[in-house]
């Protein structure tokens, strides 16, 4: 009986466990790749820059939901079309904050990647 026990903490720790690594990789594959494509365009073709945007997306990751990541970078993008249709995302807070947020995530990955 005792052992059932110690073996349902132990199942029930791993779920839990498996719950906050969860929270803790949100970000899709294929959004960590997009990053890391876009990065080594930018820095270079080499197993170093590799290396770097992967490192520098994972931190991105650890400072900045998944969700909010998303928010920001379609504000980014949607401020690259211009218009008057667009002058809200140049002008709402909400909007500068998200963009804010990102901005500093990769300011920090950039300093602890590069």
């Amino acid at each position: 009986m005792k052992r059932l026990a110690v073996l349902l903490a132990m199942i029930g720790g791993a779920a839990q466990a498996q719950t906050v690594a969860e929270r803790l990789n949100d970000y899709p594959t294929a959004a960590r790749a997009d990053y890391v494509f876009a990065c080594m365009a930018t820095n270079g073709q080499s197993r170093q820059v590799l290396e770097q945007c992967s490192c520098s997306i994972d931190q991105i990751a650890q400072i900045l939901p998944y969700d909010k990541y998303v928010e920001a970078e379609t504000v980014l993008s949607m401020r690259l079309t211009g218009g008057e249709r667009m002058a809200v995302f140049n002008s709402a807070v909400a909007a500068n904050n998200l963009v804010a947020d990102l901005r500093r995530a990769q300011a920090e990955a950039e300093i602890i990647c590069f």
